[in-house]
């Protein structure tokens, strides 16, 4: 099968919504062109092609569309090639879309506000409203159920019907205090009742639709770490089948097994690990005889995949190399896959959608030469039509080579990572370098499109991206490897990579700035203060400066001084309790006076991940040891900088400071 393009009737589709079509359409910069960097609004707007969705039996498909801040609802009839809808949503955070059934589409937004009736001062709840294509209308899901709070309070489940699906989720009313209840809700009125009791130490549930009842539920106890497995029984009652005590990892109930008569639970059982190999992560559990039984994929499994209609398994996600791979029970599903990646041999696409039939499917590129691109695989057509590009702007001459990269840490141990030479380089050397440190810590950057690293590179710069130790997906032993290495050897991983880069002529080792954001922005303020001697300066982005009083506000928001966040913290940073002063001597906020190079501080006032007081804290600390340092503050911002306004200021700023700091020429 060949790649076909839509530039047809699909294609005047898109040009008549005004929407981006697909980066291959576009027409390649001359040579004279391409030597000016792209303005920075090209990298700090919002991805304008987003969410791409397909119906159940994959006759249409939805996606979210962004110009500046404003972003639309569109849909399409893929069978008669014709508009069904574009509606407006204006500057609402769109976090997910979810098809219930053909004629109806649910919109989760989020937005950040305090539940005091829920003890909760500020965080950020998901909302969900429903888009009716026969009706046109739009309905708010549980604002029209008396004492409902408005929210969102758990992942969401779709109920097939005759008539119409109904859908399942856990809301709280101030009708049944102190719960959170699992609720059906009826999509045309967005009214709710109650379907399922359930008390605040439930965690999770597994729904299965074909006996239209709940099967499992987990529960936990915070302050003591007891977790617990619950099945329901013929009578319709619950029994325990299976506890453990998990102070900080808790055990995942993911979804039914691939027959429905189990349940597929992520856990760390080393009892029931085989003596050689990886160690099991994903389990089944019989729901008659609670028997346990190890699942298997032939590679590291990132995620499990389950169908959107029986919810239950059909497959598994995760890495060869660097490539996305997939496994799947059901063989159609596997052939669907296998032809994707024969299709696109050289662009690793992944898989974000299907169709209940497995014969459609969306698939998602991004690399060098592709900012991203969306396409409809149709098994039954025999084509690849590319839908839209990511981002428009930025075409396949611009953007910048990205290669894998592995090189040794201090003490031996392996660590990889990504290389983002500037646009035109084809023999680096000497390069000015940015080392651009990811979130979490628990977490990792993959191979791909990464608008900020982009953005950066464009302006001349290399950019390295390493998964440090405690970083996931290279398995157990390495994330085990960052237990308490907060400015540490999760630090000096990072200086590693700056040293091997020099020792291999790549780049410049005095031309060298750090930058990152929430744990990525305490890793760029831990450089100048505790690796000392690498960096020209640092950037921040929604970094923690004081770990102890991070931790500390951990436990204030659940008013409990043990619970599982502040022991996961703890255990990160190496502390051996809560408010353990040792932590003051990797909290970059109370060495200001080390600090040997400039710092900009960049925060939004809505992030309620790391709040902005963290680097307020740092500023007045590097003011009053009279350090250069400078404070953005984001009007409106969250902590995943979800605006494209407040990226643009944020990109500004960035190359600013680095333009100012760390010249590359």
């Amino acid at each position: 099968m060949r790649p076909e393009r839509l530039f047809g009737v699909m294609l005047a589709l898109l040009v008549l919504f005004g929407l981006p079509v697909a980066s291959a359409a576009q027409t390649p910069s001359s040579p004279v062109e391409a030597a000016a960097p792209l303005p920075l609004e090209a990298y700090g707007a919002l991805p304008s092609l987003e969410l791409v969705q397909l119906s159940p039996a994959g006759q249409r498909l939805a996606f979210i569309s962004v110009a500046d801040e404003q972003r639309r609802l569109i849909l399409m009839d893929l069978v008669a090639l014709a508009p069904l809808a574009n509606v407006a949503v204006g500057e609402a955070k769109v976090r997910d879309l979810q098809w219930l059934g053909e004629d109806r589409i649910l919109v989760v937004t989020t937005e950040t506000q305090a539940a005091r009736t829920l003890g909760v001062e500020e965080t950020e709840f998901a909302a969900g409203q429903v888009y009716n294509v026969s009706t046109g209308r739009v309905v708010p899901l549980l604002t029209t159920t008396r004492g409902m709070f408005p929210a969102l309070l758990s992942h969401v489940t779709v109920v097939p019907g005759e008539g119409r699906p109904d859908i399942l989720v856990r809301a709280f009313s101030t009708e049944r205090p102190q719960r959170v209840d699992l609720y059906r809700v009826d999509p045309d009125s967005g009214r709710a009742r109650v379907t399922d009791t359930m008390f605040p130490e439930t965690t999770d549930f597994v729904f299965d639709p074909l006996t239209d009842r709940t099967v499992a539920r987990s529960e936990y106890q915070s302050r003591t770490g007891d977790w617990s497995l619950l099945i329901r029984n013929e009578d319709g009652n619950f029994r325990k089948v299976w506890e453990t005590v998990a102070p900080i990892d808790l055990p995942s109930l993911l979804g039914l097994g691939v027959n429905g008569d189990s349940v597929i639970i992520g856990v760390d059982r080393p009892d029931l690990d085989p003596a050689e190999g990886e160690p099991g992560q994903f389990f089944e559990v019989d729901l008659k005889t609670a028997e346990w039984q190890s699942l298997r994929f032939g590679f590291r499994a990132r995620s499990l995949w389950f169908h959107p209609s029986t919810g239950r398994l059909v497959g598994a996600v995760g890495l060869e190399g660097d490539l996305p791979t997939y496994t799947f029970v059901d063989p159609e599903a596997q052939r669907l896959w296998d032809t994707a990646r024969a299709t696109l041999p050289d662009l690793a696409p992944t898989l974000l959608s299907w169709s209940e039939d497995y014969r459609k499917a969306i698939l998602f590129t991004s690399g060098t030469g592709d900012s991203g691109t969306y396409y409809l695989l149709d098994l039954d057509a025999g084509a690849l039509n590319a839908i839209g590009a990511a981002y428009q702007e930025i075409g396949p001459d611009r953007v910048a080579p990205i290669q894998p990269v592995t090189y040794a840490a201090a003490d031996g141990l392996e660590i990889h990572g990504y290389l983002t030479l500037p646009p035109g380089v084809e023999t680096p050397q000497g390069l000015p370098l940015i080392v651009l440190a990811h979130g979490g810590p628990a977490a990792r950057d993959v191979l791909g499109f990464d608008w900020w690293a982009q953005a950066i590179a464009s302006r001349g710069y290399a950019v390295l991206q390493p998964n440090f130790r405690g970083s996931t997906g290279y398995g157990r032993d390495f994330l085990e490897a960052g237990y308490g290495e907060w400015g540490r050897k999760m630090q000096t991983d990072l200086s590693d990579g700056v040293r091997w880069l020099a020792g291999q002529g790549v780049i410049d080792p005095a031309r060298v700035c750090i930058v990152g954001a929430s744990y990525g922005g305490y890793a760029a303020l831990a450089g100048p203060t505790l690796d000392r001697g690498v960096y020209r300066c640092a950037v921040s982005v929604n970094g923690v400066s004081d770990l102890r009083r991070m931790v500390d506000r951990e436990a204030r928001m659940r008013a409990e001084d043990e619970n599982a966040a502040v022991r996961y913290w703890n255990r990160f940073m190496g502390a051996e309790r809560l408010g353990d002063r040792s932590l003051d001597e990797r909290s970059p906020s109370r060495l200001a006076e080390q600090a040997d190079a400039p710092i900009l501080l960049i925060h939004g006032r809505d992030d309620t991940v790391v709040p902005v007081e963290q680097s307020r804290l740092m500023a007045q600390a590097l003011r009053r040891a009279g350090k250069p340092v400078e404070l953005v503050e984001l009007d409106g911002e969250d902590h995943w900088l979800s605006r494209s306004s407040t990226r643009l200021q944020m990109l500004t700023a960035l190359m600013a400071f680095l333009l100012e700091h760390n010249p590359p020429d």
